[in-house]
This record gives C-alpha cells, structure tokens and sequence, in this order.
C-alpha cells in the first residue's frame, strides 16, 4: 500500500469509494466498469472485504464482513460530467488505483472536479456548438444553404444549454426540439435547405441520448440486464419527447405529412465535403465540452474509423445495416484508446462517435416519419431496425473486445461462503474425530480411502 488506511478510517474509505463510483455513473461508465475499478482502488488501500452494488442512480458499499460488516448507501440523480470534469476523474482514478491519494484528500478532489470551470468561456463553448452542428448537417443534408441554417440554430441552442437551472434543463431538450423545428419548416418554402427532417437533428444532435443508448448496449454485453435495460428504455423515451417536439411544431405551421418523409438534396457537394463534416464536428465537441486539447487526435481518430465503416455499411448493405458496420468498427477502437497509458478515456470519444452514427438521429427521423405520415407501422420498425442495428455494433464490439482482452478471466464459478460462525461449528478438534462413531470420523476415511496427509491437518491438531 502506498497510502496507508487504518481500521478507524473505514468510515472515511467507504465515503471516498463511494463518491468515485457516482463520479463514474456522471462519466456515463457502464456499471460492471464501476464495480471492477472499485474493486481495485479497494485492493490498493489493503481492503479485500469490499463489495458493490452499482445501479444508474443507486450506489451501495459493503466493507468487512459478517457481523462487523457495514454498508454505505448513495442515492444520485445521474449528473452528467463535461470532457474535461471527465478526464480529471480518471486522473484521480488512476491515482485511486495505486492507493497513492489519502480518502480524505481524495474526495477533496472530487468536490473541486464537480465544481470545476470549463476550460472554455462561453463564446467559445457556443462557437463549439454551433461548430459541431454545422459539421453533423453537412453529413446529414449536405447543402451549403443547409449548413448555414444549422450554424445559426446551432449557436442558439448551445446558449440555451449553458443555463445552469435544473428545471429549465429538465424540459429545454423538448423546447429545443419544438423551436428548431419550427425555424426549419418556416424556411424551408424559401431556402434550398435539402431534407429538413434531417437538417434539423444536427442542431438537436447534442440532446440525442447517444450516451444512454451507449452505455445501454455495453451493459448488455457484459450482463448487466437491469441497467441496461432501465438505460435503454430512458433512452427511446427521450426520443419519443424529442419528436414530440418536432410534431407539435409541424402542427403548429401546418405542414403535411409529406414534409416528414425524407428527401433527396438538391446537389450534390464534393467528395471531401464528408472529411471536413468530421472535422469540423470533431472540432466542435472539443470546444463545446471543454476537452483537454491532447484529446484531439484520439477523438478524430474515433470519429473517422466510425464514419468509414459506416459509409463501407452503406455501401454494402444499405442504410439499415450501416450503422451496425459503424458501430462494430468503432468500439474496439475507443475501448483501445482508453486502454492505453497516454489514451484517453472511452467515454470522451465514444460519445461523439455514437452521435456521428446518429443512433438517436435515425431513430428520432423514423419515429417522426411514422406519427407524422401516413405510412405508419412501416416507418416505425425502420426507426427501431436503425437503432437497434447500431445498438447491435456496439453490443458485438463490446463483446469482441472483451472476449480478446479478459479472455477466459470472466468465466467465474458460482461459490457462496458460508458463515465464519458457522464455518468453526462444522470443524470439530482432531480428537474428535477420533471418535469411531462420528461421520467424519478419521476411521471411516481411511477404510473409504480417504485419510488426509498430516499437512491438511487443522492447525488446531
């Protein structure tokens, strides 16, 4: 042990466990991630006693066991934490990790990360919004015009997020979706802006629950059926609000269901108009999130395996199987990078490589199709094929990954322990046993050929 734990700080050892098991659900980590860190962060301060119940918004610690044991609940509201609050927890996870950060002075850490300053101030942070938008529309609805209105949208919204008020955070997803569907269609009739379903998700790109849907599927890979379940049911419930948003607006304008199906562009723009989209979005999510500059070149990397094997999709098998491509390519590749010494977290490119794949854009553009058109059931198992297919990517990457990774390691046995009070009853002195009528006497082994060596003999012998 690098820093040493007395018996008296137990209290305080739970407290700090605890408050980095809930900095990692903020860091959208999927669960069994959580308890296996813990587990380790556990073994570096001399505490093998520990276990975990990791849940989405429910955390509990158990330290000892039997009748000395005690557990430590924590309750959370599944915050969120920005890239660069993101990469300082994993620095100190790193020191956890080697016990050479004092609890104390560890959860003095964790304060100051949640109360951490973007890197950024906020022009900056709203020119990365409207950065990133601008490079999602021209992936999307390429169009010069298009690109344009999302750049505008892009930054509106980015300066409706950085309202610090829970209340208005908890309903501005569905107001945003309501408010740049309403700009869209009212300059549709004037603008060659292509598809403008399409065109405005980019703005909305953000709200998608890329990082839900992500963490669902990885959980499911590794068995974690009730939060990844709970996560991904939450995650086709907020694009259900998302295009009720859109709906309301094309009610309010009175536009036909025709405008809700997708549309060609009206030209087509040069080869490397997909390159600079995935720069520029790239780009975008370091400004906006507040991401340490050395993330850079790993996020485009991500960025870039996900946008080839999602165009190498497309052009093998179609849009339904694409995204599924994209997402198979992509996540070993981010589980890579944050396997590495000098990588970076897998939650900092993750999260953008799932909004390039527009898991969320193509189910929220399907369910608007299937309410707001007359083709109905059709366009809704579209929208679930599309998710799921990138769903499914993930889940088998995440599985391929783990599989060449842990290999064999995760095969466990089923063991319970019995009771230490128990344990001792059931152990009777050596000179008992010598008593020819007890069942474990040392009698009846030796005629059923069973005499253990003087060495397995109990201590007490």
């Amino acid at each position: 042990m690098s820093a040493s734990v007395r018996p008296t700080d137990d209290a305080m050892l739970r407290r700090f466990l605890l408050g980095l098991a809930e900095g990692l659900n903020a860091a959208m980590e999927p669960v069994d991630r959580i308890r296996d860190i813990m587990l380790e962060v556990a073994r570096a301060y001399g505490r093998s006693d520990v276990d975990f119940v990791v849940l989405p918004t429910v955390i509990l610690v158990e330290t000892g066991s039997g009748d000395t044991g005690k557990v430590a609940l924590r309750s959370t509201l599944d915050p969120s934490f920005r890239f660069d609050q993101i990469q300082a927890l994993y620095d100190l996870v790193a020191k956890a990790r080697t016990g050479s950060i004092a609890p104390v002075d560890g959860i003095a850490r964790l304060n100051a990360i949640g109360s951490m300053r973007p890197r950024y101030r906020w022009p900056v942070r709203v020119l990365g919004h409207a950065i990133l938008t601008t490079g999602l529309a021209l992936l999307l609805a390429p169009t010069w015009q298009g690109a344009l209105v999302s750049f505008v949208l892009g930054a509106f919204l980015g300066l409706g997020k950085l309202i610090r008020s829970p209340t208005i955070q908890l309903v501005f997803p569905v107001v945003a979706a309501f408010l740049c569907a309403l700009a869209v269609f009212l300059v549709a009739p004037y603008i060659a802006i292509g598809d403008p379903i399409r065109l405005m998700i980019a703005p909305l790109a953000t709200f998608l629950p890329g990082g839900v849907l992500t963490t669902a599927t990885r959980e499911l890979a590794a068995g974690q059926m009730i939060a990844g379940a709970s996560r991904l049911v939450t995650g086709l419930v907020q694009l259900a609000l998302l295009a009720f948003g859109i709906l309301a607006a094309g009610t309010l304008v009175g536009v036909g269901s025709s405008t809700y199906l997708p549309l060609e562009a009206d030209g087509q723009l040069p080869w490397w108009v997909g390159a600079v989209g995935v720069l520029l979005f790239a780009a975008g999510n370091l400004l906006h999130f507040s991401a340490p500059g050395r993330t850079f070149g790993w996020l485009l990397l991500a960025l870039a395996v996900a946008y080839v094997g999602q165009t190498v999709g497309q052009a093998l098998a179609g849009s339904t199987i694409s995204g599924f491509i994209g997402a198979l390519a992509m996540t070993p590749v981010v589980l890579w990078i944050g396997s590495l010494k000098h990588g970076v977290p897998a939650q900092l490119a993750f999260l953008p490589a799932f909004w390039l794949l527009v898991p969320g854009a193509a189910g929220l553009v399907g369910l608007t199709e299937a309410i707001g058109s007359d083709r109905g059931m059709e366009d809704f198992v579209a929208a679930l094929v599309s998710v799921m297919s990138i769903a499914l990517g993930v889940l088998f990457g995440s599985a391929l990954y783990r599989v060449v990774h842990h290999g064999a390691e995760e095969l466990a046995d089923f063991h319970i322990d019995m009771p230490a009070a128990i344990d001792e009853v059931v152990k009777p002195r050596f000179w008992a046993r010598l008593l020819p009528w007890r069942h474990d006497s040392v009698w009846r082994r030796i005629r059923r050929g069973e005499a253990s060596t003087p060495s397995s003999e109990s201590p007490n012998t």
